[in-house]
């Protein structure tokens, strides 16, 4: 090969690509990863300013030259090489951006999605009268607050928030007694042999 009757230390960059597109050798493309690893590490901790990270970042950059070198016509490989990593790296930061978005949303809708009126329970799957005035007694044998907080979150579609902010109770008291209210109205119902 090319490289072995001449000191690869002698091959432009250019020489570099032009051999590896013709064989498809990892041996050149660890010999840019010599010349430049320092280069894309730097860039790469200067925009995702983590080391580990900008560590990953370098590895995976250059595991896209071997296929981008050969959709590439490159003329000057540092310069393309920059833009490509200064590229890699702003997708890096939307994708973080993006989804720190999503978990910041989540957060502050989590109350909306932690108990869903829609799941499977006892309470929604009542259809027959007799049924439905059984589950009717054993709510109505329960503690206050739990009548209430039962009432407003499966019959009256309310979410945490909004039952915490028309009982006056603090939202872990809500979760509190809805998850005590279901207990109890499942052993009620059992009671009366109701499955």
């Amino acid at each position: 090969m090319f490289l072995k009757s001449k000191n690869s230390e002698d091959l432009s960059d250019q020489d570099i690509i032009l051999l590896y597109k013709k064989s498809n050798d990892p041996e050149l493309l660890g010999r840019l990863y010599s010349r430049y690893v320092a280069l894309v590490y730097g860039l790469s901790l200067k925009y995702l300013e983590d080391r580990e990270r900008s560590k990953d970042a370098a590895m995976q950059i250059f595991e896209l030259l071997a296929t981008e070198l050969h959709r590439h016509d490159i003329g000057n490989f540092k310069s393309w090489l920059y833009v490509t990593s200064k590229n890699f790296c702003l997708m890096e930061l939307r994708k973080q951006k993006s989804l720190r978005k999503k978990e910041e949303s989540w957060l502050m809708n989590q109350d909306e999605f932690m108990e869903n009126p829609q799941e499977l329970h006892l309470i929604d799957s009542i259809e027959n009268p007799e049924m439905s005035e059984l589950l009717n007694d054993c709510i109505e044998k329960l503690k206050k607050e739990q009548n209430q907080c039962i009432r407003l979150f499966y019959f009256g579609n309310r979410s945490y928030r909004q039952i915490t902010d028309e009982t006056g109770l603090d939202e872990k008291k809500v979760k509190s007694l809805l998850q005590n209210g279901k207990r109890n109205l499942k052993i009620c119902l059992e009671n009366k042999h109701v499955r």
